[in-house]
């Protein structure tokens, strides 16, 4: 990129939870890092502030560690030879290294755990939204989605003339990574919300707890859910993400229920939830996540109150392409594997008409992927796995080809399972 358009670059920085020092310290150290990098005439700007930056001793007592990141929030990879160019976003942040704790709600003579109560931005899920491939640019739209949310409620926007809901709903068939993709969101918001909401959280509700064997009693304990909700969200500076996980089994469509195939206490449920989505509808500070794997069993008025709806399929070959890459790369990294060539990150133009010598092992693993077709994201991180507790069973690093034979054996073997499966 050597013209004068300014290349927006988005740099998170975890700061070690023993660190003093302040966020405006934190992000000016970083700014002099770059400034020292000014002068100079370099291929790869980025690259030689990592090389500068791991020099800095006084910074890195601060800082576990920093991205780069375009604006869906993946790697940085495009090529920078001009700082000047640069327009840096910063954001500071430290982990949450604490265990989830239950949120429970009073039933009868006991308590039940109504939701799972995670501080964010959370150890457990770093690194977890760069992991999400997917071949629509649905991380993107998720971000911009959260952005203008709240920039319409800072403009004063009337929500009785233009609605959102704060709702989004996630819907594919299962091991797509929508659970995930959820999780993962509400992190990213935690860390690029951090100079606006001084604490995050996100409840992941267990929608099996809230039914009760007594009859009427399940729209109740729904109710005092959502009070746990609320009582977070009473904190303006507190930024709340509510995760409802197959939310099917709160929202089953009433139509069923009025047609005695499902039990009376459903449309409760359903009476339940809706209103209490209404009433959370006045917290700027809560957003609500939702997946699903039948969405043809949700009640519409659920449907409809959800501002955006994304389906998450099975991915492409050229995504799966992309997940095996980032998984052999781990490999290498772990020293479970050597990899002599290197394995080109796919592009457009890339892997199709790959003849060179030097390219063999990125066509190899383009064949593989092609091989993957109908696999879920779930299915694919386990495959390299899979593949050495197959094929491979040593306590030593495995070349390559080794490990590509054994990867498109444990494709065959998953295929012929699945499809045992299926008859079954």
């Amino acid at each position: 990129l050597n013209d004068s358009r300014k290349v927006e670059i988005y740099v998170e920085v975890q700061q070690k939870i023993s660190s003093v020092a302040s966020t405006e310290q934190i992000i000016q150290a970083t700014e002099q890092c770059f400034e020292n990098l000014d002068h100079k005439v370099t291929e790869n700007c980025l690259e030689d502030f990592c090389t500068a930056i791991k020099k800095e001793g006084n910074f890195l007592k601060h800082v576990d560690n920093f991205k780069f990141l375009d604006s869906a929030g993946n790697e940085y990879t495009d090529v920078i030879t001009n700082m000047s160019n640069i327009k840096m976003k910063f954001y500071v942040y430290r982990l949450y290294e604490d265990f989830p704790e239950d949120e429970m709600v009073q039933h009868e003579e006991e308590e039940l755990s109504a939701a799972t109560h995670w501080m964010l931005p959370s150890k457990g899920f770093e690194n977890l939204w760069e992991s999400l491939i997917y071949d629509s640019n649905i991380k993107e739209g998720l971000l911009n989605y959260t952005q203008s949310g709240l920039y319409f409620a800072d403009c004063g926007v009337d929500d009785k003339l233009i609605t959102w809901n704060r709702v989004v709903l996630l819907h594919g068939p299962p091991g797509t990574g929508k659970t995930s993709l959820c999780r993962a969101l509400a992190h990213k918001l935690a860390i690029r919300l951090s100079d606006r909401f001084k604490e995050s959280s996100l409840l992941e509700v267990n929608s099996h707890s809230l039914f009760s064997k007594w009859f009427s009693e399940s729209g109740k304990l729904v109710m005092k859910m959502f009070q746990k909700v609320e009582g977070l969200a009473s904190d303006p500076h507190h930024f709340v993400c509510l995760l409802i996980d197959e939310v099917e089994s709160l929202t089953a469509a009433r139509s069923s229920a009025s047609a005695g195939t499902e039990p009376s206490d459903a449309i409760r449920v359903v009476n339940a939830v809706l209103t209490q989505l209404d009433r959370l509808k006045r917290y700027n500070n809560v957003l609500i996540l939702t997946t699903s794997n039948v969405t043809g069993k949700i009640d519409c008025a659920f449907v409809d109150r959800a501002d955006i709806r994304f389906f998450i399929g099975f991915p492409s070959a050229e995504a799966v392409y992309s997940i095996l890459r980032t998984c052999i790369l781990e490999l290498c990294r772990a020293r479970v594997m050597k990899m002599p060539q290197e394995i080109l990150a796919f592009t457009p133009s890339g892997i199709h008409d790959m003849e060179e010598q030097d390219l063999v092992a990125s066509q190899k693993l383009w064949e593989i992927s092609q091989e993957c077709a109908g696999m879920s994201g779930r299915a694919l991180r386990k495959l390299p796995f899979l593949a050495h507790a197959q094929s491979i069973q040593s306590n030593q690093p495995t070349t390559l080809n080794k490990y590509f034979l054994a990867l498109s054996n444990a494709v065959k073997i998953m295929q012929k399972e699945v499809s045992q499966l299926s008859q079954t």
